[in-house]
């Protein structure tokens, strides 16, 4: 009886390799599994669907995990504010970790023997499906051909042509991941240090001069409306949100930061929505939460996205941060009124009954309510003293100041 093996399956050129190669040469029933996050239109996954019966599938299987990705990460990621680096919305690398998860599960589910991915060992994502595999599938063999093999793209086509299989391979300047939380560019520009991206190379060209206001309405930190239309479908907020961003091309940068496996890697992305969202939302924050609510929360977000981004999504510490993640966020309520403009935005205002500005105790600059003028100077005398007991003690340095 033939082994199965479950091929998280894109249908780019390494896993439509590892689909033919081992139901050809190794006589596996091969199961093909395309783990959705958002990333592939009905076209894309009619087309792997076809295509994975072409190669040699005994199975295909489209596993759609686009909402478990939001409420299991991406709502997290938008309650920390995560920009990693201070850059980066982590967009696509976070979708690996549930596309394997979700790999995992079918091939527990159908009982497979083995499991295979066809990933490189040059980058990020050979770390993040071993990892998951090897938690929640530890009885499974884990096949990797391209890495193993230290494959060449030549000849991986050069097998699937042999074979009868032709397919538009081409290496082509820029490779593009895209996924409901944004798209990285890798190659061309990106190679050189020195270089940025110029504006052929992202998939969303700026199509809107001028500006106008867009509205971003939170419940609990979760984005419920968009120019005041309501939406219970968080994908479809946040595809509201990257229908009028992406049309300015809002949301591009290159990212520079240090891999998994510890060399440096830079890669461009283009991110409307995310870089909408979280500015809307960390405005919101600086208005409803407390002074040290919004620094231990960025705290812990910082850990949540460094450990997201390196495949340590299944540590248990993550569930910790997360509930308190989620704790944070329940005064974090209202519409902010952002103003786009081609290739940026900023911050108008905010609408919420959480308002922390308004208070009957003052008001900024203007005049007290809660204290009064001797109030104030004996609340200054007191914060100065520890200054006062050392300069007092050091008249040396003071004579410098």
């Amino acid at each position: 009886m033939s082994k199965k093996v479950v091929v998280a399956f894109s249908g780019g050129l390494d896993t439509s390799y590892t689909v033919m190669y081992l139901a050809k040469e190794k006589g596996y029933e091969v199961y093909a599994a395309c783990a959705n996050t958002g990333g592939f239109s009905p076209e894309q996954l009619k087309a792997n669907e076809e295509n994975a019966y072409k190669l040699g599938a005994k199975q295909y299987v489209t596993l759609d995990v686009t909402k478990e990705y939001y409420e299991k990460s991406l709502k997290y990621m938008i309650f920390g504010n995560v920009l990693r680096n201070g850059t980066y919305p982590i967009s696509v690398s976070s979708e690996r970790i549930f596309q394997g998860m979700a790999v995992a599960r079918y091939a527990k589910q159908i009982g497979a023997d083995a499991i295979a991915h066809g990933s490189t060992g040059a980058g990020n994502d050979q770390v993040r499906f071993d990892m998951t595999f090897l938690v929640m599938c530890p009885e499974m063999e884990i096949i990797t051909l391209t890495r193993d093999g230290n494959l060449s793209r030549k000849e991986e086509v050069d097998y699937l042509n042999r074979n009868g299989y032709f397919a538009d391979f081409t290496k082509l300047k820029y490779s593009y991941n895209v996924g409901i939380w944004g798209t990285s560019i890798c190659g061309g520009e990106i190679l050189d240090s020195a270089k940025g991206l110029p504006e052929s190379a992202y998939l969303k060209q700026v199509k809107k001069e001028g500006s106008e206001l867009l509205r971003i309405e939170f419940e609990k930190g979760e984005i419920v409306g968009v120019n005041d239309r309501k939406y219970s479908d968080k994908i479809a907020a946040i595809q509201a949100v990257e229908a009028v961003g992406a049309a300015y091309g809002i949301g591009r940068d290159c990212h520079v930061g240090d891999t998994i496996i510890g060399i440096k890697g830079r890669v461009g992305f283009e991110a409307a929505a995310p870089m909408l969202i979280i500015g809307a939302h960390k405005y919101l924050e600086k208005f409803t939460l407390s002074k040290w609510q919004q620094y231990w929360k960025d705290q812990v977000a910082n850990w949540y996205g460094m450990f997201l981004h390196e495949s340590q999504y299944l540590e248990p510490v993550m569930r910790d941060i997360e509930a308190m993640l989620n704790e944070s966020q329940r005064n974090v309520n209202g519409t902010v009124t952002l103003e786009v403009r081609p290739l940026s935005f900023s911050t108008v205002g905010v609408e919420s009954k959480d308002d922390l500005v308004k208070t009957k105790l003052g008001e900024y600059g203007e005049t007290q309510k809660g204290w009064s003028a001797e109030d104030a100077k004996g609340f200054i005398k007191v914060l100065s003293t520890p200054l006062r007991v050392y300069y007092g003690n050091h008249d040396n340095e003071s004579e410098k100041l």
